[in-house]
């Protein structure tokens, strides 16, 4: 898969913001985010972003450039095909150890490229002998 699949940059404003309207899956230093485009489109779609709580200029410069070196390595392998994908840094992303990161970002892409199942709901139990609800 890794030599058929065509990686872009998610570069506009609209772009991030369909991909929040998918699902999301936080996993250590990282967030991430995923839109199934369902257009039959066989490219994979990258963004990264920082927000102002994760530091200064520079430090959410480097969480950026960890978070795209760890997509580069690792979305040809566990991103789905035709999806969007925001990677959000978070507080430890610039100072989490590289394994840990590769960690994070793997589990998070393999958690969203498989699709989850509806949830069970939870058994309701009714209310004990004498208590109102």
């Amino acid at each position: 898969m890794s030599d058929l699949v065509k990686i872009e940059r998610l570069k506009s404003r609209p772009q991030f913001l369909a991909a929040a309207k998918g699902v999301s899956e936080a996993r250590g230093a990282v967030v991430v985010q995923r839109l199934d485009r369902r257009d039959g489109d066989a490219v994979i779609r990258l963004g990264f972003t920082a927000t102002r709580k994760v530091g200064g200029s520079v430090v959410r410069n480097r969480a950026k450039r960890r978070l795209r070196e760890a997509a580069r390595a690792l979305a040809p392998q566990f991103a789905a095909a035709g999806s969007d994908y925001v990677f959000i840094a978070r507080m430890g992303t610039a100072d989490r150890s590289w394994d840990r990161l590769l960690d994070d970002v793997k589990s998070a892409l393999t958690r969203l490229a498989t699709p989850r199942s509806a949830p069970v709901p939870a058994p309701s139990t009714p209310a004990p002998a004498g208590q109102d609800s």
